[in-house]
């Protein structure tokens, strides 16, 4: 009974930590925009309801091309201009977060069952939060749109209201809103409910009938002119528009051929997607069914803004995978997508171009067409293959490991998942480096006094073998060219190798850089530095990045992309000592085991050589890399696993005797009761 009044305390304080998670993200959310000038915020309502807005003129709504709403949107608007204006701002953007916490109450309630008790606790706080971070929630509140309503009046229809008509008529007018919207009439024609699907038709054609009626100029106009609104707004090849029109006009196609294609995908897109839609409905998994006619409708869509995107954000409740550890891969790749920009996701190279600027859309196209989602009825849907954990070696203090739940796992961890965390955490290390500078003066300050205390010390060798370098012009070219190259490759390579060869001892190096870069961070932040090669008056030659000229404000060949100044402590010795330690710790053979030593002594002889750190730089270096290896070492002990687990980890499974029960497939009996995927 204590241990259940424990795990009950321990769920109730996660869960109002999660509220309160949910309540400071809201208030977040109020502060960025009414703290952007009225000028600036909520600029696609204003433009709508300002003194001289869209609704107030007595001309067409798309006269301006900035109106880019179905005329049933301008009808149901215009009664609201005049209050919307008094409240422009606090009411419009507390009531839009109104709608956000009611669309995550009604997705987390009708997540498929079963669900157990500690999801059906946490399941609406952590949707309301992956909510309120996605880019199209953040969007939409940003310019003022009404994107969230459709999505809302969906799931109203779908799980809340009771009947066949009241069902139709919300989602008839969601399609009024938001036209693609009208596929939900043919899911629920293919799941069988065909007087919701008739009654959602007559509401739709209802609604545009009035407002036909009552603007039949801009209704030619949207209907039409623009068929169904292409045109409006931005232009339609631009990053913002995340569906196939748009990207095939990126691709450079135009013209009756670009039009014909995307005829013939959409078509295709609909078949395949609201098929399976209609199967996951009738397999109990009616918010997944909801989740992918949304995303056909985005990708269907002649324009999908960005905060017409939310639907691909709801796929995140399909399960996808046999194996425990890879059930985690589509709904992190799903959240990655939609909160995060496609340029911190994928590196900027050319040849990845085509993926980053449809990313949404390959999502959307993922979630409709291509993401094999489990059935109920599939023997993994509650039990998946269980995972492979290694017995550690015990740990030499009581106290460690500090999270004793975080077990190393036998099994080589999912490559896609691996590649985003990298390039995420690296492309959120670069915006906090480039943030993380206090000026230049405090930082010339600071050179200063690192300066005086290696002066204080007698290390202060960075202006000698600066200039003794530079005597030598293969040793400068040599040092120029390390400095520059293996920062990179040699860590990249290192856990490449680790990846293929030693999957376990991966994961334990992998987490102790991860934090040493973190811990680098906090150093950039707290104390910026300038290096010696941009210190003015102590004679430093900037061998790397050529001359300096000391009398602009901002100087330094790369000081517009980076900050030059987070010199402490040195990551280029950092990461060099961090692979020594690793090589020495794992490689097989003595030479190799040079070679790792070698690197780290070259690395500090080039940072110093070349005038781009101070000697102390290098000391920071070493404390945060030995800090990250004990950091990973109280929470998950030591790095050596028990010999049964060593052989195992080399076999790539457990040995028979400590297989885990279940760890083949479960000749689990269908659910009684549940239909089976695909069928009625």
């Amino acid at each position: 009974m204590r241990g259940d009044a424990t795990t009950g305390a321990r769920t109730g304080a996660a869960r109002a930590v999660l509220w309160l998670v949910v309540a400071a993200l809201a208030v977040r959310q109020m502060a960025v925009v009414l703290r952007q000038p009225p000028g600036e915020r909520l600029t696609d309502l204003e433009t709508w309801t300002g003194e001289n807005g869209v609704l107030h003129v007595t001309g067409s709504l798309y006269d301006t091309d900035r109106f880019t709403g179905t005329p049933f949107a301008g009808l149901v608007l215009k009664p609201l201009t005049r209050t919307a204006e008094q409240s422009l701002g606090v009411a419009w953007t507390f009531g839009s977060l109104l709608l956000v916490a009611a669309l995550g109450v009604i997705a987390a309630r009708a997540l498929p069952g079963p669900v157990n008790r500690r999801t059906a606790l946490f399941a609406a706080p952590v949707a309301i939060t992956l909510l309120m971070l996605s880019l199209p929630v953040r969007n939409a509140l940003y310019l003022g749109q009404t994107s969230i309503l459709p999505v809302l009046l969906v799931l109203v229809g779908c799980f809340v209201v009771r009947g066949e008509r009241a069902s139709g008529v919300l989602i008839g007018i969601a399609a009024a809103l938001q036209p693609t919207v009208l596929l939900f009439a043919a899911l629920l024609w293919l799941t069988g409910r065909r007087r919701a699907a008739v009654t959602g038709g007559a509401a739709f054609a209802a609604c545009t009938a009035l407002a036909w009626t009552a603007m039949p100029h801009d209704s030619w106009t949207y209907w039409v002119h623009h068929v169904a609104g292409a045109g409006l707004g931005d232009q339609a090849d631009s990053l913002a528009n995340q569906s196939l029109h748009g990207a095939l006009l990126r691709f450079g196609l135009e013209g009756p051929l670009e039009i014909a294609l995307f005829v013939v995908l959409a078509a295709a897109v609909c078949f395949v997607g609201l098929r399976r839609a209609a199967r996951y409905a009738r397999d109990g998994q009616l918010l997944l069914a909801v989740a992918v006619t949304g995303c056909v409708a985005v990708a269907v869509s002649p324009t999908a803004w960005q905060h017409q995107l939310l639907w691909v954000l709801l796929a995140v409740v399909g399960r996808v995978g046999t194996r425990a550890s890879d059930r985690m891969v589509w709904p992190a790749v799903v959240v990655l997508v939609i909160t995060l920009p496609g340029k911190m996701l994928l590196p900027n190279i050319e040849a990845v171009f085509p993926v980053r600027d449809n990313v949404l859309l390959i999502a959307a196209l993922g979630a409709a067409c291509l993401a094999p989602f489990l059935p109920r009825t599939s023997p993994y849907w509650q039990q998946p293959v269980p995972t492979d954990y290694a017995a550690p070696v015990p740990a030499r203090w009581i106290r460690v490991p500090l999270l004793p739940f975080w077990r190393r796992v036998l099994s080589r961890p999912n490559l896609l998942l691996e590649l985003l965390l990298i390039r995420v955490v690296y492309s959120a290390y670069q915006h906090v480096r480039l943030a993380a500078t206090a000026g230049r003066a405090t930082a010339e300050h600071h050179g200063r006094q690192i300066h005086a205390a290696e002066q204080w010390l007698h290390i202060d060798m960075e202006h000698w073998a600066n200039h003794a370098v530079v005597k030598v012009g293969w040793l400068r070219d040599f040092f120029d060219y390390y400095y520059s190259t293996f920062h990179f490759i040699v860590p990249l390579t290192i856990l490449g190798v680790l990846y293929v060869r030693s999957p376990a001892d991966y994961r334990w190096v992998r987490s102790s850089l991860g934090f040493a870069t973190l811990l680098a961070l906090v150093g950039f932040w707290l104390y910026p530095l300038a290096p010696p090669r941009l210190m003015p008056g102590l004679g430093f030659i900037d061998t790397v990045h050529g001359v300096q000229d000391f009398a602009k404000p901002d100087y330094g060949t790369l000081t517009g992309v980076t900050n030059q100044y987070a010199a402490m402590p040195s990551l280029h010795f950092g990461w060099s000592l961090w692979c020594g330690v690793v090589i020495v710790m794992l490689a097989p053979k003595i030479w190799m085991k040079l070679l790792g030593v070698l690197h780290p002594l070259l690395t500090v002889s080039a940072i110093i050589a070349t005038g781009n750190h101070w000697v102390l730089d290098a000391v920071g270096g070493a404390a945060v890399v030995a800090l990250g290896f004990g950091l990973t070492y109280a929470l998950s002990g030591r790095r050596g696993l028990q010999e049964p687990a060593v052989k195992a980890a080399k076999a790539g499974r457990l040995p028979a005797a400590e297989e885990p029960p279940g760890a083949g497939r479960p000749p689990l009996p269908a659910v009684e009761g549940e239909a089976v995927a695909g069928k009625p």
